[in-house]
């Protein structure tokens, strides 16, 4: 069946069954890659996208619930690695093997968009779920606050303000 989904901005149509998981949409169908494969039972957070702005565990979505909402996966975030989470991330070095990165990013995006200057329980909150086996949670944390004070930095920026927490369109 084919199903209507608006990914990072873009309308774009899909011929897949009603339950195909949104991970393997993403990734096989549409050729975005940033969204990975973890578990596959949405216990460990590495094929976290935004649906309709709320984090949520790609490989357990069916494209079904998907559809006509907005969808935004790691690309989407922004066009050049701009968004206040990536330049944290790389600023902090967080990553050891970085395959949950991903995951944690949009985690943590979707935590920012709802509260600009998290404390450390919200942010322990948010991203409880999102595993990582190199146990990089400090650093994720440390890197959490500092998107917000990138974030809240530029919102100062009149044409940056609308812009910096949303993904990019």
């Amino acid at each position: 069946m084919a199903y209507t989904l608006k990914v990072n901005g873009r309308s774009t149509s899909v011929d897949v069954p009603a339950d195909t998981p949104m991970l393997w949409v993403l990734r096989d169908v549409l050729s975005l890659k940033g969204t990975k494969y973890g578990c596959g039972i949405g216990q460990c957070g590495a094929c976290t996208i935004h649906l309709g702005g709320e984090a949520v565990r790609a490989c357990q979505t069916p494209v079904a619930f998907a559809a006509n909402k907005e969808v935004t996966t790691l690309e989407g975030l922004s066009a050049d690695g701009t968004h206040p989470c990536q330049l944290a991330w790389q600023e902090l070095d967080v990553p050891q093997c970085g395959y949950c990165q991903a995951g944690q990013i949009m985690s943590a995006a979707a935590l920012l968009t709802k509260k600009r200057n998290p404390s450390d329980a919200d942010i322990d909150a948010a991203m409880n779920g999102n595993l990582c086996r190199c146990g990089t949670y400090l650093r994720i944390r440390q890197a959490i606050h500092r998107a917000a004070a990138i974030a809240s930095s530029s919102v100062a920026k009149p044409s940056q303000s609308a812009e910096i927490l949303a993904p990019s369109r």
